[in-house]
């Protein structure tokens, strides 16, 4: 059995894989304070509550928060009695190694979510991403992360316009009935829905445009589906995506 860890900036996702399916998926916020013992209270109240007799043998760990990963080897080690891949680390291969600047340190996030999806949709991809940044990640035809695009993510830019503008209220991200609001509410939420699919467009046309092939777009994040409605944005939506990238990059290690 294995422990998939994935540590955003937002939200720490663990997931259970017994080699054929994810048996449950379990959500946290991330907090780089919370400790190993307080990782495992939390894990075994969630694992018990749903009925899940597993025995973890192995942990993969990606993160994008380096403070919260000793805990979490500390986590692995004294209840699983395992050392955890920990993606970027030198340790943990890559089924195909980035070609990017030299020197240059990409997200383990958006590594994996590249071999995640090669596995899945073969090569020439981008993978929009929207997580706490709005990321572009661009799959060569041989499953290699070649670079990609990091914008502001979709919540961060309405806390902004809430924070730094005191008339502004806070409001949800949904879709709006037209594009000109006729109150502040509809004029914020119509701005942020029909910018950001402004965005991905035009993002996507312009890396289709430079890496010069054809491209499909896959799509993944919580916002995905949501910004789906209003235009045809992906070619597919993986709501598992990076999920599945690790158990990937897990196997791959695994053959030595």
């Amino acid at each position: 059995m294995l422990l998939a860890i994935d540590c955003g900036n937002t939200n720490t996702v663990f997931s259970i894989w017994d080699g054929n399916e994810f048996l449950c998926t379990l959500r946290t916020s991330t907090h780089h304070a919370r400790t190993a013992d307080a990782y495992f209270t939390w894990y075994s109240t969630l694992v018990e509550h749903y009925g899940i007799d597993v025995e973890i043998t192995d942990v993969i760990i990606s993160s994008t928060v380096p403070r919260v990963v000793f805990n979490l080897r500390v986590f692995a080690d004294r209840f699983f009695g395992c050392r955890p891949m920990v993606v970027g680390k030198p340790e943990c291969n890559l089924p195909v190694e980035a070609r990017v600047d030299e020197g240059t340190q990409v997200g383990p996030d958006r590594l994996v979510n590249a071999a995640g999806a090669f596995d899945r949709h073969g090569g020439d991809l981008i993978v929009v991403d929207f997580g706490t940044a709005t990321t572009f990640d661009v799959v060569a035809g041989d499953g290699a992360y070649i670079g990609g695009v990091i914008a502001p993510g979709v919540n961060l830019s309405l806390e902004a316009l809430h924070t730094a503008a005191a008339a502004l209220p806070h409001v949800d991200v949904t879709m709006p009935q037209k594009v000109i609001g006729t109150n502040t509410v509809d004029c914020m939420q119509s701005g942020v829905f029909w910018g950001y699919i402004g965005l991905v467009n035009g993002i996507c046309e312009r890396i289709r445009a430079e890496h010069d092939a054809p491209m499909r777009i896959v799509g993944t994040g919580g916002l995905a589906p949501l910004f789906a409605q209003g235009e045809t944005l992906f070619d597919v939506i993986e709501d598992d995506l990076t999920m599945h990238g690790l158990t990937v990059i897990h196997a791959h290690n695994s053959k030595g």
